[in-house]
């Protein structure tokens, strides 16, 4: 057997697929230091995840233990006409858990002194050899080692650099997400509701609903959340420009933060809920206290592997939420960066060039379900194969059976 060299790792973001790479990595002996541009501790606004079997396979090989109580378990999903009668029920064991959750489990496996916040990379340098990588950063401080990994997320500074022409396409629809505090749901609302993962299909749009846990990772009866997600079309140069502007005039980019959308979008949202949702769900969008906008993208690198660099997570594919698959994916791409790296027997630029052809074919099959499963939010322009995917993707049965899930990768 070959013996197994490492040597130092730079890991760019410390968010979901940078914690999975570092403690992945730190296991087969690498010498890991994380860094992450936000200054700080990173919080994810407790956005809700539904798990999958490889987050369980990725968390333990990572050293995490504490898995029996990483959510809120669903038994079965649940779907309402808009006339609020329910129409169909499906039988799916998931556990839902937290942002939040996943991050300080991972968190507390890395010693402060190998994960630095504050360090926003603005440059990368390499030769050829056995010279290794060179991270440089906007304090005018540098860092260097034999693999860089790029987790930096949907906002990729890494793939900026490396793929300038590798942008986020938007979508043509945006997800309005929200918590309501299980103790602020009526009882009636509750019970058709919390213990299931649910969904309404209102003309053009989708929005679901699951439990996780509350603040602090509370997951006593009445002290949990339930996760409000709602796709609805929203064209980029009318109604998402209006959706990104605050109520001084500033125009954001990309996204917004949640206590700077303009009360009179958000005014329009919950009309829109009275006449358009399931009672049930208009219920859930009127108590939410704060909505927050996720305008959707999709993002496909033609490349993953570049000498010593690797993308890793949303800095590499960016899928439509639909499949679920956003941090799973990010987890799939740690075990398999780490799997390659140790079969490279030390062989970096070799070690990359095989987790590139393990993850890219991946990536890509993972972009295109989820673009499938979004054909059902009408967006301007649709081709006729689009429309006819889109009435299949309306159809509630499949999106009860196939809403977050991977089991097409094992088709």
């Amino acid at each position: 057997m070959r013996e197994l060299r490492t040597g130092r790792a730079l890991v760019i973001g410390g968010s979901m697929g940078g914690l999975f790479a570092g403690l992945l990595l730190r296991r087969q002996g690498w010498d890991v230091t994380i860094f992450e541009k936000v200054a700080g501790e990173l919080a994810g606004r407790g956005a809700g995840i539904v798990t999958h079997p490889v987050l369980y396979e990725a968390l333990s090989l990572a050293g995490v233990t504490a898995l029996g109580d990483l959510g809120v378990p669903i038994e079965t999903r649940r779907i309402f006409g808009t006339d609020g009668a329910l129409i169909g029920e499906h039988r799916r064991a998931q556990v839902a858990t937290s942002w939040d959750r996943l991050y300080s489990l991972m968190r507390e496996q890395i010693p402060d002194r190998h994960y630095e916040t504050g360090r926003a990379i603005v440059a990368i340098e390499q030769t050829a050899g056995e010279a290794g990588v060179v991270a440089r950063f906007a304090d005018g401080s540098m860092a260097d080692g034999d693999l860089l990994v790029a987790a930096d997320g949907f906002r990729s500074t890494v793939r900026s650099l490396l793929l300038p022409e590798a942008v986020p396409r938007y979508a043509g629809y945006v997800g309005w997400r929200g918590l309501l505090a299980e103790a602020d749901m009526p009882p009636v609302l509750h019970a058709a509701m919390f213990d299931h993962f649910t969904f309404c299909l209102p003309d053009g749009e989708q929005i679901l609903g699951y439990p996780v846990s509350g603040p602090g990772h509370d997951l006593r009866p009445g002290h949990r959340r339930y996760n409000v997600v709602w796709y609805r079309p929203a064209p980029e140069a009318t109604t998402l420009v209006r959706l990104l502007t605050d109520d001084t005039g500033k125009r954001h980019d990309l996204s917004i933060p949640p206590p700077l959308i303009a009360q009179a979008s958000l005014a329009a949202l919950r009309a829109d809920a009275e006449r358009l949702l399931a009672p049930q769900f208009a219920e859930l969008i009127r108590l939410t206290p704060q909505p927050f906008l996720q305008p959707i993208y999709d993002l496909q690198s033609p490349r993953i592997a570049f000498g010593r660099v690797a993308l890793l997570g949303d800095a590499a594919f960016i899928a439509r939420p639909h499949v679920g698959a956003g941090v799973s994916k990010a987890a799939q791409d740690a075990i398999a960066l780490a799997a390659a790296l140790a079969a490279s027997g030390g062989d970096v630029t070799a070690g990359l060039a095989a987790y590139q052809a393990a993850r890219l074919p991946q990536g890509q099959r993972i972009v295109r379900r989820a673009q499938e499963l979004g054909t059902c939010i009408a967006a301007e322009g649709m081709s006729e194969a689009e429309q006819r995917m889109a009435l299949h993707s309306r159809d509630p049965g499949v999106v009860m059976s196939e809403t977050a899930t991977l089991d097409f990768l094992d088709a």
